[in-house]
């Protein structure tokens, strides 16, 4: 089997709506995106020939999905006021609405499929919130 694994960072901030704890008020993080690649073969044939994914391609998904993340307030749905959002917005402040409570678990679940979604052969997406605090996704077979 083979694997391919890159990463990217970004910086956010989010807040756990109805955690008791200090993570219920706004906060930020520098936030890593470790993603891998599997296949049991080799490209045979043509340009890509010896390789599971161009490494290029693979680079390019996951830093454009950091890049579109970065430097970001991320709130769960229905978490804020429609009066907080419309001050934020009036502040054209950059806002990402997410249907989960943003956690590095949701999130490491969220990117996987994002991932997919672009054709990659994603077998696992691990988030990291801190340098020694992450989460990783990955589907059961």
């Amino acid at each position: 089997m083979y694997r391919l694994k890159t990463s990217a960072e970004f910086d956010s901030a989010h807040f756990l709506a109805g955690y008791n704890g200090k993570c219920a008020n706004i906060h930020g993080h520098r936030w890593k995106i470790e993603a891998v690649v599997k296949s049991g073969e080799l490209a045979a044939s043509g340009e890509k020939r010896g390789m599971v994914v161009d490494f290029g391609d693979f680079k390019k998904a996951v830093r454009a999905l950091a890049k579109s993340f970065d430097h970001v307030l991320i709130y769960e749905k229905g978490s804020l006021k429609s009066a907080t959002l419309a001050a934020l917005n009036d502040e054209a402040f950059r806002l990402i609405e997410v249907d989960f409570r943003p956690t590095a678990e949701n999130f490491a679940k969220h990117f996987y499929g994002l991932l997919k979604a672009e054709g990659l052969l994603i077998e696992s997406v691990t988030v990291y919130e801190t340098p020694e605090n992450c989460a990783c996704y990955e589907e059961e077979n």
